[in-house]
């Protein structure tokens, strides 16, 4: 028996990185996991590398979760194939950095509404499901950026600080039905995303990082496992920092 046995759980940005990363523990922990992608394509190619190391775990759908009446459809045809949802992790992220001088509006609301927007859109379309399950979980992914901010990152900060507030929010609405609400902060994760940079630039980042090393995603999915299980019943409202000693 997994910590998560008989669990459903929903997992946006789970295409690939740091989102399959979590799918693929929660299926290794007994859960039934909805893959959430941009694109079929990914959300599909996710599901089926989960559903071959563990058979019928995954299913996998696409939508963009900036897109509130898409994602309440897609809401609807989640809860059909699974009845319910006792987990919630919001992952899907975007950046389109640049300093403020020459940053656009544009620039600032696609960062915005798929970062911060796309967490609500998705907590309205499972709520009523989750506050009706005993135990159930929000996990928001935000960043060490949203509590210490970026030069060129203006936007991104922000949607992540946001996230941090929206979550400590819905942690004091829910905690009434026993659900609760929780944010991960992850540092410098080694994904593709941050794959292309310079390496100058990751050379400047360890120097930053305590334990001099850059995070795994397998790091992030085994704090979202911890706040997704029973262990962590007493937890809501929190902010875990999974960065090696970069923000303390």
């Amino acid at each position: 028996m997994g910590k998560l046995q008989d669990k459903v759980a929903v997992v946006t940005g789970a295409g690939r990185g740091i989102g399959k990363a979590i799918a693929e523990k929660f299926a290794s922990e007994g859960a039934k996991v909805a893959i959430i992608s941009r694109t079929e394509a990914n959300s599909q190619a996710a599901a089926e590398a989960i559903n071959a190391k563990y058979p019928g775990a995954a299913k996998g759908y696409a939508v963009d979760v900036a897109n509130g009446p898409d994602v309440a459809e897609l809401g609807k045809i989640i809860l059909a194939d699974f009845d319910h949802v006792d987990i919630l992790v919001n992952n899907a992220g975007v950046t389109k950095d640049g300093l403020l001088l020459r940053m656009s509006e544009e620039d600032w609301d696609f960062v915005l509404d798929t970062n911060l927007k796309g967490a609500f859109n998705m907590v309205k379309a499972f709520q009523r499901s989750i506050l009706k399950q005993k135990g159930a979980r929000i996990i928001n992914v935000a960043s060490v950026i949203g509590l210490i901010g970026n030069a060129g990152q203006a936007n991104y900060a922000a949607s992540k600080a946001g996230l941090i507030g929206f979550t400590k929010s819905l942690a004091r609405e829910f905690a009434g039905r026993g659900v609760t609400a929780n944010v991960i902060a992850p540092g410098f994760i080694a994904t593709d995303m941050t794959g292309v940079l310079d390496e100058k630039v990751k050379a400047a980042v360890l120097e930053k990082i305590p334990l001099a090393d850059f995070g795994q995603a397998e790091d992030i999915a085994a704090a979202a496992t911890f706040l997704a299980s029973a262990e962590a019943r007493y937890i809501t409202g929190q902010v875990l920092a999974v960065d090696g000693g970069m923000v303390m």
